[in-house]
């Protein structure tokens, strides 16, 4: 079996374009990944650059693929690669006829519990928060994730500070103390800023103040980490192994977030993970980009015994995207299961994906007022 061919898809989500690979093979098997980043039109230009270095390779061997573009970037990994190696991994399954879930090792967990995410669509208002968040309970889910911080950057001043803590507490106070509350920094902050903010999230008792410090500032986010009573949590802007290396090295970073469209793909997130391990640390891969992110984590995690938590936006995005991405499973009872079909079980209807072009306004700014209705 060869690759013959490699195609990029740019779809409008209205917050955020994805970016799906698929990589064709001459016996007609063919694989999907995900390029997703804040960018699109660069990344689907990379993705048609890149891919003439995996032209006639076998796509049954992800890691010679995913060794040769790495080379061919010079030493790069980015989404490119990454989602080119995620489509591999796809034609492997389909070529066997098992999912990947099985090439893993076979699953650990048979259902994932999972975190909802993108759903605070609604005014900057406690009350609003609190609405949306009871609602989002309603719908099963067990743990919820949010920013509150609007558009903060590095500081917050008294009366933003103020606010935001408030709808921390109208979202805990609506949902009871037996909801998980994941609190999203953003990597809006300063050291100093993100060690008072943390410690005032304490009275809340959240799962983890995520990136609450530039990602890329390991010494930063160890001295947030070492300095409040809130757990830590980080790791999807990273890429290398090395970085993941020195979070776990601290020894006060205890949740990793790998990004497989950031860090190398499966194996890249496979990587990280057995490091993790090593360090007594969980895993719970970030997803903010389309529902096939959704699959792949599903068989990653499913095989993890460190396994945390997943991340899930797939219910609050626009109701087209399960017309152009089916298969991915769905969240019961706040819970999913990876699927059993061949490959990572979803199937990309190109012609729905058509109806839904690229748009250069779509993109969420994340330091502009009214962020979280992402409208725009």
């Amino acid at each position: 079996m060869k690759i013959d061919r490699v195609s990029a898809f740019v779809i409008g989500n209205p917050w955020k374009n994805w970016v799906v690979v698929r990589v064709d093979t001459d016996e007609g098997i063919c694989g999907l990944g995900e390029a997703t980043a804040i960018t699109s039109a660069p990344v689907a230009a990379e993705i048609q650059e890149v891919s003439r270095f995996v032209i006639g390779m076998d796509p049954r061997e992800p890691l010679r693929v995913s060794d040769a573009l790495e080379k061919g970037v010079f030493l790069s990994v980015k989404e490119a690669v990454c989602a080119i190696e995620i489509a591999c991994w796809d034609i492997l399954g389909k070529s066997l006829g098992v999912p990947v879930w099985r090439l893993l090792g076979g699953r650990v967990h048979e259902r994932l519990r999972v975190y909802a995410n993108g759903w605070y669509t609604c005014p900057r208002e406690p009350g609003a928060f609190a609405e949306r968040a009871h609602q989002v309970t309603e719908m099963g889910y067990t743990a919820l994730k949010f920013d509150p911080f609007g558009t903060a950057y590095l500081d917050l001043d008294r009366p933003e500070e103020k606010l935001s803590l408030a709808i921390v507490r109208a979202v805990r106070d609506a949902v009871g103390e037996e909801v998980d509350l994941m609190i999203e920094g953003h990597d809006r902050f300063s050291t100093a800023t993100a060690i008072r903010i943390g410690r005032a999230l304490a009275e809340f008792r959240p799962m983890w103040f995520e990136t609450p410090v530039h990602s890329q500032n390991i010494g930063a986010t160890i001295a947030v980490a070492r300095a409040i009573p809130v757990p830590v949590a980080t790791g999807e802007r990273l890429r290398h192994p090395s970085e993941f290396a020195a979070l776990l090295e601290s020894g006060v970073i205890g949740i990793v977030q790998p990004e497989a469209l950031r860090c190398g793909g499966v194996s890249g997130v496979l990587r990280v993970a057995a490091m993790a391990r090593a360090h007594e640390a969980q895993v719970a891969c970030h997803q903010a980009q389309s529902p096939l992110n959704t699959a792949v984590n599903a068989h990653l995690h499913s095989t993890m015994p460190h396994f945390l938590i997943q991340e899930c936006f797939d219910d609050f995005l626009v109701p087209w995207s399960r017309d152009v991405f089916k298969g991915v499973p769905k969240v019961i009872d706040g819970y999913l299961e990876p699927s059993d079909a061949p490959g990572f079980g979803v199937e990309f209807d190109d012609t729905e994906a058509a109806k839904h072009p690229y748009g250069e306004d779509k993109m969420v700014r994340l330091f502009e007022t009214g962020w979280e209705k992402r409208e725009r």
